[in-house]
């Protein structure tokens, strides 16, 4: 687990593009955390880490938005979903396997469908307005090997 404190928008954008410049393709990023925590800013920097061009924003009323960059970006939001069974109907687990970068906010709401290798990160409000912290865990190679070069970095 890494445990990230980023005080104010400027500092999670640059953890956001330092995390976006690191990812290959292939990775899939779940986001919980609070309304209002930040879950949809920190997506648009880590977009700008992978070269997307285009204005990011949240999919929260057609589930996903899809960009081109680096590799391409996939953004869910299932906040609307009722749970697992929602998603595998409409077959979006082949976004979590392909060659791109799958972020899902809410995650923890298809927490059953989703790939065993994932970068968690839980985004809490700190002790001031402009203040978040960021927990971040990892649960196969691919996720810890991010961890480990965010630490680097």
């Amino acid at each position: 687990m890494l445990k990230i404190t980023l005080d104010g928008l400027k500092e999670t954008e640059d953890f956001g593009l330092k995390l976006g410049s690191i990812l290959k393709g292939g990775e899939v990023i779940c986001f919980i955390g609070d309304l209002g925590a930040g879950k949809t800013t920190l997506t648009k920097s880590i977009a700008k880490g992978l070269g997307v061009k285009d204005y990011v924003t949240s999919p929260t009323f057609t589930l996903i938005n899809e960009y081109k960059g680096r590799v391409p970006l996939y953004h869910f939001d299932v906040y609307r979903l009722e749970g697992v069974e929602d998603i595998l109907d409409l077959g979006f687990e082949e976004y979590f396997y392909s060659k791109g970068v799958t972020i899902i906010e809410w995650g923890n709401k298809i927490e059953k469908a989703l790939p065993e290798d994932l970068l968690t990160i839980e985004m809490k409000m700190g002790s001031h307005i402009d203040e978040r912290i960021l927990c971040i865990y990892g649960s196969g190679e691919k996720s810890n090997r991010i961890i480990e070069e965010l630490r680097d970095k």
